[in-house]
């Protein structure tokens, strides 16, 4: 009986052309044929067992899902997924390729951490793998709150917010994903965060706004993504209708493209000839200085009819004075 080529090659068409020693050694080949094709330089030995049947290929998907095979058994089912940033990136929620590869494995199994790979076991396995994308990766859910859990509470609300935005997860997903976890570090800024996004926060600074500005400080409830065809159709991020004010959150951190701002500036113009003004804030205004950003929008609001007035929040040293 010969080597069975056919397979190996539908298993290195889908692995990167990639081949692990088990599927070789399955498909007919023997220890010494595959030694003698890397000595060869016919394959290149990327990790333990695993070989690249294409030298000279390179790429992240190349090199962390040799990380993958190495991390799997040769068990008929997939023991090993990506999970993380690895897994964010698969699914092209992250532009950036990680630097090291995040794989999860089930809990029974004990696999060493490398240099380009860090691993971690679950009991979850079951319902925490995607199973029908590869390579094998945690689920959208799953996925956005183990990067959710990885940075600050600010970082957790722009990585929710941002893969709800993109409709590649639902909040109902991702509130029952919290739910199934024992604990996730940002759980309690997370769940009454979700019912924001779900309401129309499109970024982790509309969520803050939200939050730390208008809720906190006691200002009306604006209309999220309130609709507006002066100009062309779009949608405002904040709208107080019966004061005609709409309030737009920037959160890039970065410096604005000047077509960008020209365009901005044109819409705001256009607004007020039918009366809506239009208020700015950006990052720092909802990250750093929520209340003095509470102060200003509560004048701006005082002036165009709101009878109340903004409160103190509870933070130390709240700008917002006590009456």
């Amino acid at each position: 009986m010969g080597v069975d080529w056919r397979t190996l090659r539908q298993h290195a068409d889908r692995q990167f052309d990639l081949l692990t020693r088990a599927q070789c050694l399955a498909a007919g080949m023997t220890d010494e044929a595959v030694q003698w094709r890397t000595s060869s330089g016919r394959w290149v030995r990327m990790r333990a067992g695993v070989f690249l049947t294409r030298p000279g290929r390179e790429g992240w998907h190349v090199t962390a899902t040799a990380d993958l095979l190495r991390c799997q058994s040769a068990g008929p089912t997939a023991d090993a997924a990506f999970c993380g940033r690895s897994a964010l990136y698969l699914w092209g929620l992250d532009r950036r390729p990680p630097k090291v590869s995040e794989i999860v494995v089930p809990y029974e199994r004990s696999i060493a951490s490398g240099p380009t790979v860090r691993v971690r076991r679950s009991v979850r396995w079951e319902d925490l793998v995607d199973d029908t994308a590869y390579p094998w990766r945690t689920t959208l859910p799953a996925t956005v709150l183990d990067v959710a859990a990885q940075g600050t509470a600010v970082d957790a609300l722009a990585t929710v917010a941002r893969a709800v935005q993109k409709e590649v997860v639902s909040t109902g997903l991702l509130r029952a994903e919290l739910a199934s976890r024992q604990g996730h570090r940002h759980s309690r800024v997370l769940v009454p965060a979700l019912t924001d996004v779900q309401d129309g926060a499109q970024s982790g600074a509309e969520v803050l706004y939200i939050r730390d500005v208008e809720r906190a400080h006691g200002l009306p409830t604006a209309t999220r993504q309130a609709p507006s065809d002066v100009g062309g159709r779009r949608f405002h991020d904040n709208e107080y209708v019966p004061y005609r004010l709409v309030v737009e959150v920037d959160g890039r951190l970065g410096h604005e493209r000047w077509a960008d701002r020209v365009k901005d500036g044109r819409r705001d113009r256009q607004l007020l000839s039918v009366d809506r003004a239009t208020v700015r804030v950006f990052w720092v205004d909802v990250a750093a200085t929520p209340c003095d950003t509470a102060v200003d929008i509560g004048a701006v609001l005082r002036a165009r009819g709101w009878l109340g007035r903004p409160r103190p929040c509870r933070r130390h040293g709240c700008k917002v004075p006590r009456l």
